[in-house]
């Protein structure tokens, strides 16, 4: 059975299709000369049918869609879901609809989707830095930001208002944290890795800007302590739980196996946990145990893992009410809102092993 569309309201109606057209757009409420009879015909017509607006047409005719866009780099992350859900519940309070896709950690598809969301959108949240990795991105983007499209960015942007939480501080307090216990191998799970890349280790920044804040606080945390930074501690991989799994055993399979892990999310530090579990090495007590980004099941997990937070359904809904600022006053200076994560000591963490 094929979609009603205007022409056969109209002729239910007994009415033009334009009268159709002036009904459903709300345009007949004085400013154009239709009876309420006929309204209402039109309107039981549609429910008779059940006839739907095409939204996208709708769009072009209104000028605008009451739908935000927001582009995830991993829709695997419970994390990034955390976010999402903070971006839903803002839209919702503020009567828009969200639009949501995934850039998968791939530059090419990531400036599709921002080229594809940008035209069916009144606006765009970005949480993906592989958006921009591309020239034609950058052109996109240039592009948009000429014409005053309204964006907004989860992370560091020089020229987008932005709402910024990393883990810098954190990451000095987990370390801190570590050195206390007297751990003095302590290894990293650098789980940043692009799907193209093919690394194994790393004893400099790599590429993507998205762990830095725990590799570099890291390093600068056993130079301060007096220790060695060891690239043979430092494995790059992707970011599920299985490359958390595999790099944990690459690690903890060393002559000298470090007594604490660092993974830079809380699915790669799952993957170690059941890597250390199938070593037979107890946590905390073979082995400490930390990761980031405090999803839900941080919480249940046996132990309780020690993790840092960033509060993403906070800094989801920040991100929304900048963005809607923006579309209301697209005019106004670049704004730039910080949100503090904080490090969570739970039963993953404990004394070194002597």
């Amino acid at each position: 059975m094929k979609r009603p569309t205007q022409i056969d309201v109209a002729r239910l109606a007994g009415v033009s299709t334009a009268t159709v057209s002036y009904v459903v757009n709300g345009l007949a409420d004085g400013r154009v000369p239709i009876s309420e009879e006929t309204r209402q015909r039109v309107l039981d017509a549609i429910e008779q049918l059940g006839y739907e607006p095409d939204a996208r047409a709708q769009a072009l005719r209104l000028g605008h869609s009451q739908t935000i866009g927001l582009i995830l780099p991993d829709i695997h992350n419970p994390h990034f879901w955390q976010t999402a859900d903070g971006v839903e519940q803002e839209l919702r309070a503020a009567g828009y609809h969200l639009l949501l896709s995934s850039a998968d950690l791939d530059a090419d598809h990531g400036k599709d989707i921002f080229k594809e969301m940008s035209r069916r959108t009144d606006g765009l949240i970005l949480m993906s830095a592989y958006v921009f990795q591309s020239e034609e991105a950058q052109k996109i983007l240039a592009q948009l930001l000429k014409r005053r499209f309204p964006i907004a960015k989860i992370g560091e942007h020089p020229a987008i208002d932005c709402v910024v939480s990393n883990y810098e501080t954190a990451t000095r307090e987990a370390m801190k944290h570590l050195l206390s216990l007297q751990h003095r191998r302590i290894g990293l799970i650098y789980g940043v890795r692009s799907p193209w890349e093919d690394r194994e280790t790393v004893d400099l920044p790599v590429g993507s800007a998205g762990g830095l804040d725990r590799l570099l606080p890291y390093q600068d945390g056993l130079r301060a302590a007096g220790l060695p930074v060891d690239p043979e501690l430092i494995v790059t991989c992707g970011t599920s739980i299985e490359d958390g799994y595999q790099a944990a055993m690459q690690l903890l399979n060393l002559p000298a196996r470090p007594t604490a892990l660092l993974a830079i999310n809380d699915l790669l530090a799952i993957g170690a946990l059941r890597a250390a579990t199938d070593l037979g090495l107890r946590i905390p007590a073979d082995l400490s145990l930390v990761g980031y980004d405090d999803i839900p099941l941080a919480s249940y997990l046996t132990p309780r893992l020690t993790t840092s937070s960033k509060d993403m359904v906070r800094v989801g809904r920040e991100a929304v009410k900048m963005l809607l600022t923006r579309i209301q006053d697209p005019d106004r200076p670049q704004q730039k809102i910080e949100v503090q994560a904080r490090f969570i000591v739970r039963e993953s963490t404990g004394p070194a092993p002597f």
